[in-house]
């Protein structure tokens, strides 16, 4: 059965007043109930090590492309890096939950992607451009809190750079995309806010739990 990734980007990794959290917990609780032998995997990006692009890391990508040799501090990150990209990979199915940090997206998720956003593994380069390789019937959903509301196409909207980043950069490699906005926090009534999420959250649960037998995409 295909496998469901669940990628943890909130820096209160247990949070039980995080609303992206409840949110998530939501949609597990109801994705188990309709796909109990479906596998699940969780990465928490503030509880483990997720490498950044800093010296090592540079220095690591020069040696590998000349061949050279590793120092043991470039080889534990390479073999780090390796880790997450083969987990990422391993799923056909993702589940980001993450608050919105001054209109994009956690340092930590961003330190993720640059993990997983890998030549010749999740795309190529060809002389008509880069390429997308994950087109295999793949989906993502994020699940984002606010305190503020940005589908009201004001300026809220033109600033909201999590959303269009991640959307393109999914889209990009093959992953089609979903988005539930738990959102205005700050001026509504948060159970309200919750409670609406929940809902979204029960059909893209459903949708993922026979995702893998009908092989469609979220739309």
């Amino acid at each position: 059965m295909e496998k469901l990734l669940v990628i943890n980007a909130h820096p209160n990794v247990d949070s039980d007043t995080s609303v992206s959290l409840q949110v998530l917990h939501h949609f597990l609780e109801t994705y188990k109930k309709m796909n109990p032998e479906g596998p699940i995997e969780q990465i928490d990006l503030y509880r483990e090590h997720i490498p950044c692009i800093d010296r090592t890391y540079l220095s690591l990508q020069e040696k590998k492309k000349k061949g050279e040799r590793l120092t043991e501090e470039e080889q534990v990150l390479d073999s780090r890096m390796r880790e997450i990209l083969h987990q990422f990979k391993s799923a056909k199915k993702y589940v980001i939950a993450m608050p919105l940090h001054n209109f994009n997206i956690p340092s930590k998720l961003k330190d993720y992607i640059d993990n997983i956003l890998i030549p010749k593994e999740t795309y190529a380069f060809t002389d008509k451009g880069s390429v997308g390789l994950l087109y295999d019937g793949r989906n993502v959903l994020v699940i984002q809190a606010s305190s503020a509301i940005y589908t009201n196409q004001d300026w809220y909207t033109e600033v909201e750079y999590s959303h269009k980043f991640l959307q393109s950069i999914f889209n990009f490699m093959g992953v089609d995309y979903q988005i539930i906005r738990a959102q205005g926090n700050h001026s509504l009534k948060r159970e309200e806010v919750v409670a609406k999420a929940f809902q979204e959250a029960e059909s893209a649960a459903a949708f993922f739990a026979k995702a893998g037998i009908a092989g469609g995409a979220i739309k």
